[in-house]
Parts: C-alpha cells; structure tokens; sequence
C-alpha cells in the first residue's frame, strides 16, 4: 500500500463534485442466513470477517484502505490490501456488507464505499455486539457520507501518528444548554500532553449547496455551547478546541470568510482549520492554520502544534 505522505493528488478525494451521485456497487439477489452460517461452518467466513464487520458497524462507512489501516493498527492477520479486497468480496456476495462509487460528469471516484446490509446486523447481534444500523443510513446522500469518510480518514491519522492519541468519540452529542438542542460534531479526539488531557472536536465543512448559510446556522449551536460553557458539560471537562476540517486551502479560506461576513465570533476559543490532504503528511504537527490580521487584511497562518507530534 502506498504511504500516505507519497499520495500525489493535489485535491482531497472525499470533496464534492457538482452533480454527483452514489452508484450501488452490491450484489442484487438473495441470500439466506442459512447459506452465510454453511459458510461459517465450512470456514469460509472467519473471525477476521467479524472482525471487518465489527469496524464497518462502528466506522459507518469506509474505503478499503482506510479499514486496511485500522486492522494494521489491530494488528489484524491480514498480509496485505488484496488479500483485505478478496476477504470484503466475500462479504459482498454473501450480502452482509454492500458498497458504492461515486460518480459524475467529471468521471467516477477511485474508490469504493462499503457500508452494513442486514444479514451484517443479523450476525453482529448473534454475537451480542451492538449494532445500531438501520437500512436507511445506506440512503445517505453523498455529502453526508464524504464527511464521515473525511473524518474516519482524520480519526486514523490521529491513531497512526500522534503520539498523544488517547482516545475517539465519533458523532459525539453537545448541547446547547440555551437553544436546549442536541447536535453532533463529525468527531471528538481526546489527547494525553504532559499529563493533561485535551480534547479536540472537528467540524467536516463540505461545499455542498448553501454550505456558508448551514455552516453559520450550526454555529449558532456551538456558541450557545461554548459561551455557556461549565466544566462536565456534554462531558468536557475543559473547553475543547474546534476544528475545521476543509476540503482544500481555498476552502479554509473561504470558511474562514463565510464565518468573519457574518460575525460568527466564539470570545473563549479561536477558531482552527485543516484540510483532508494535511492528514497524510507524516507528522500532523503542522496540519493546523488560523488567520490573523495585517495591516488591516486577514492572513492565513501555520500553526506549529507540538501537541500533535
């Protein structure tokens, strides 16, 4: 498998495309459960298939190579990215994961999407693992699913090389105590500095239509949060430090602009920002950016986070 830091593109894969679509990429048919537990029975689906079936139930939606990753991290018995591939077609013929590609005038996407199907949560719940998938989170739209892929793709970066790393919340609930509204960031990370723990919680900003009126209307959420802050809320016990994941450095820039046109302004924390492609450097140390004013005009600025080492 190529390393992240030798990825050539220039633009983030999980960016939206005008007139993009999701194309099913499954197997039609029938499958009983008869046939998967005959399967099981002969050896054909192992415990390194619950194990690929336990991350997609947790993870939601994931490319082979970021569920590659995380079973290195596990330091799962898989030999390598085609040995992983021949194991998830078993799976998809067997009707317990499916998948999708994207696709759209400017052609289809490089990768595959795989995600639950039912016979998946049948064999997860036998198993006495919870699974809270239902068959219309496979109806997501396309923004909602690059944004999960966008921060499962950070959650791994952050486990492979911040030596900090100490724990992950995906969708984690915050509240507006004042709005008395519940809502969920795309991930929480909580880190381990010289004793300290920090927590980290990243917003997925995606260009689809009217993502500056969306953006701005979320934020409204995170400063009835943030500005009625008191140690254990939503189960923080600091405040913790927002970060926006962008698709590319305009679109920083261009977040940061939608936030400063129409004031949106947190007094107890500054904003952050960072991109898909900054999670492949090899150390994220200097993934972050915020902008400060010169001479009267915003300049964007790279953070050195030691923190993040």
């Amino acid at each position: 498998m190529v390393a992240d830091s030798e990825i050539k593109t220039t633009v983030s894969p999980f960016r939206m495309r005008e007139g993009e679509i999701k194309v099913f990429d499954g197997k039609d048919g029938y499958v009983s459960m008869n046939q998967i537990i005959q399967k099981m029975n002969l050896g054909h689906l192992t415990d390194i298939h619950f194990q690929i079936l336990d991350l997609i139930n947790k993870y939601e939606f994931l490319t082979s190579r970021q569920l590659y990753q995380i079973l290195e991290l596990q330091k799962a018995d898989i030999k390598n990215q085609d040995k992983l591939n021949n194991k998830l077609d078993q799976l998809i013929r067997s009707k317990i994961l499916t998948r999708y590609y994207f696709t759209s005038p400017e052609g289809s996407g490089i990768y595959r999407v795989y995600c639950m199907e039912k016979m998946g949560k049948y064999l997860l719940t036998s198993r006495e693992v919870e699974c809270k998938w239902q068959p219309s989170d496979n109806a997501k739209p396309v923004e909602m699913i690059k944004k999960k892929l966008a921060g499962n793709q950070l959650v791994i970066a952050y486990m492979r090389k911040v030596k900090a790393f100490s724990d992950f919340k995906l969708k984690p609930v915050i509240t507006a105590k004042t709005l008395n509204k519940q809502f969920k960031p795309t991930v929480g990370i909580d880190l381990m500095f010289n004793r300290r723990k920090l927590s980290f919680v990243f917003e997925v900003v995606r260009r689809n239509e009217d993502w500056e009126k969306k953006l701005v209307e979320r934020m409204n959420l995170w400063k009835d949060f943030y500005d009625n802050f008191v140690p254990g809320d939503s189960g923080f016990v600091s405040l913790p430090q927002l970060v926006f994941v962008c698709e590319d450095d305009r679109h920083m820039a261009e977040t940061f602009k939608a936030l400063v046109t129409n004031k949106v302004n947190i007094q107890k924390i500054n904003f952050y920002y960072t991109t898909d492609l900054h999670q492949n450097s090899d150390s994220l140390s200097k993934s972050l950016y915020d902008f400060i004013e010169e001479n009267g005009k915003y300049k964007i600025r790279n953070l050195e986070a030691k923190v993040l080492i």
